[in-house]
């Protein structure tokens, strides 16, 4: 008798038992009680405990307890990965945890407008909230450095795009993702070149890319920009580009551009030196630098802003067809109401 009651007692426990994992097994795969999304972070080296406890005090997971003493019946050891995590409405404990395993974080976002400087690039990065700043109060030589290109100076090396990552990447990270997607770019297009270009080098091309980008405000316009730009230094002619002087003036720039600027020398002033500024002026986009390698020659020598509020240019073959184009886009810029007369935009003109 008192072995059948042993026996009784010992099938109830298992029963018990097994009613246990089975409702631990249901609440697992339940549906969870946050009505909306849920935006947890995740700290480095959290431990599956921590990381339950934070999430039930968020409401995202009913019992933290339950959940951690059904992993250890399944033998689970969960790796979670630090991060900042979006959890869906009503996930159930075992989507939270396949989503803290997987790594599946909120992406954040940063935007590189093309034609940007390296300078803003840096500006950019070290306000963004999302990444870790390494990098602020360095020189530039220190931070080629810190991505592992040292000696190379860093103006138009740094693809524009929007970069998406997770929260707490580093500033090097990102630019090496930003420098590696420049230079297959500028490798690819270099290998697409037309023949005969008078561009000796990537780097060259990867310059006259960064000036094409702050010339032209209409896509269509850039290769014939280039040509431009080609056919002067074919001649041996300056290119007299505003953009390269705006640049060599640095913070002395206040948003206008005067005669005696254009007469001022600098390493970047194209109206008083030949050939290329020393390294690109701006970080171009994928456009102008296969414009740079693959310019329309027209036999075009000089261009002008037409004025008409469109971004276009008129593009001349001589000077005094250039002469003429700059009076009328001088006598538009009379018309127009409040206009103060200022120097067209242009290349050439003398």
């Amino acid at each position: 008798m008192r072995k059948a009651r042993s026996l009784v007692v010992a099938f109830l426990l298992v029963g018990i038992a097994v009613a246990a994992v089975q409702s631990l097994h249901r609440g697992f795969y339940r549906a969870g009680p946050s009505a909306e999304v849920a935006r947890v972070e995740v700290e480095p080296g959290t431990s599956v405990r921590g990381a339950l406890a934070k999430l039930a005090k968020q409401d995202v997971i009913a019992s933290p307890h339950a959940v951690e003493l059904y992993l250890r019946l399944r033998g689970q050891h969960p790796r979670l990965k630090a991060g900042t995590y979006e959890i869906p409405p009503r996930a159930s404990p075992a989507q939270v945890i396949r989503q803290l395993e997987e790594g599946a974080v909120v992406l954040e976002q940063l935007t590189v407008v093309e034609g940007s400087t390296f300078a803003q690039l840096r500006a950019a990065l070290e306000r963004h909230p999302a990444v870790v700043a390494t990098l602020r109060g360095k020189s530039a030589a220190d931070l080629m450095i810190a991505i592992g290109q040292a000696g190379q100076q860093p103006e138009g090396r740094f693809f524009p795009d929007t970069y998406r990552f997770a929260a707490r990447t580093t500033d090097v990270e990102i630019l090496k993702l930003a420098y590696g997607k420049m230079q297959r770019l500028l490798q690819a297009a270099w290998r697409d070149r037309h023949n005969g270009l008078p561009l000796r080098t990537q780097e060259e091309a990867l310059t006259l890319a960064s000036i094409v980008e702050k010339e032209a405000a209409l896509a269509s316009e850039r290769a014939r920009i280039a040509g431009v730009f080609v056919a002067r230094l074919r001649k041996g002619m300056r290119l007299q580009s505003d953009p390269t002087v705006i640049y060599g003036l640095g913070e002395n720039y206040d948003g206008d551009i005067r005669t005696r600027d254009l007469s001022a020398d600098t390493l970047y002033n194209t109206y008083t030196r030949a050939g290329l500024p020393p390294t690109p002026i701006a970080l171009p986009g994928r456009d102008s630098v296969y414009a740079a390698v693959q310019p329309e020659e027209t036999g075009a020598l000089f261009f002008v802003a037409t004025g008409d509020g469109t971004g276009a240019h008129y593009f001349s073959k001589t000077l005094e067809e250039h002469n003429e184009a700059v009076k009328r886009y001088l006598a538009r810029l009379h018309k127009q109401a409040g206009a103060a007369p200022r120097g067209p935009k242009s290349s050439g003109g003398s």
